[in-house]
């Protein structure tokens, strides 16, 4: 992901908030014959305050990325959306965008022991699950401690504390405080684009720019 200054994403609490949010990740590295790439849930280590992020994938995708012997990068996507040119001042000259989050680790991943593993695993389930009016969390009958353990097995866990981070937030910054509003609004509306989620996030971004709480 090409960087620009306009629209650096640095705030480590807020970098957190983005992965924290938007848990469904994108895995890229460079095996022998080629680009390849997964998609699994990542959560951010919860004994760590840094970037550091826990996961698993399932085999054989371990051999395929070569986990835990080269890099792999963990990019992860926050509110996206379409802006029109529309939503701008008609009087100046504009082309649309796509206003977006987005957030890239990339590290040689730790691979975890069996006992990490299950920890991880479980409260994986137990994040998503446990929203649910009835949940089924992990070690729940009539999950049993073999089906629990052969679950395992299927999977590798990984712990990866990022080398490379590039994250981005281009969100209007590069705009007057008016057009931002207009596009705030035109996305909280009920058009063919509306977006209440990247709407949300631009008003995060803008209210911090001039210094407002969210």
């Amino acid at each position: 992901m090409r960087q620009n200054p306009s629209f650096t994403l640095a705030d480590v609490e807020e970098i957190r908030r983005v992965i924290d949010l938007n848990p469904w990740a994108t895995l890229v590295s460079a095996a022998d014959d080629g680009l390849v790439a997964s998609h699994y849930s990542v959560m951010l280590d919860e004994d760590r305050d840094d970037l550091t992020v826990v996961g698993h994938v399932g085999r054989p995708d371990d051999m395929i990325h070569g986990m835990g012997e080269r890099e792999l990068l963990i990019a992860f996507q926050g509110p996206h959306g379409y802006i029109s040119p529309g939503w701008y001042d008609p009087e100046t000259a504009s082309v649309p965008t796509w206003n977006y989050t987005a957030v890239h680790l990339a590290g040689v991943p730790e691979i975890l022991d069996t006992a990490e593993n299950l920890r991880i695993l479980d409260r994986l389930v137990e994040r998503f699950e446990s929203r649910m009016p009835d949940p089924r969390l992990m070690w729940q009958r009539p999950n049993d401690e073999s089906f629990v353990r052969r679950l395992e097995a299927g999977t590798v866990g990984f712990r990866l504390t990022p080398t490379r981070v590039v994250a981005k937030r281009k969100l209007s910054q590069n705009k007057d405080a008016a057009t931002v509003e207009n596009v705030i609004a035109e996305l909280q509306g009920d058009g063919v684009y509306a977006n209440p989620a990247l709407a949300a996030e631009m008003r995060r971004a803008q209210d911090a720019r001039t210094g407002k709480v969210s």
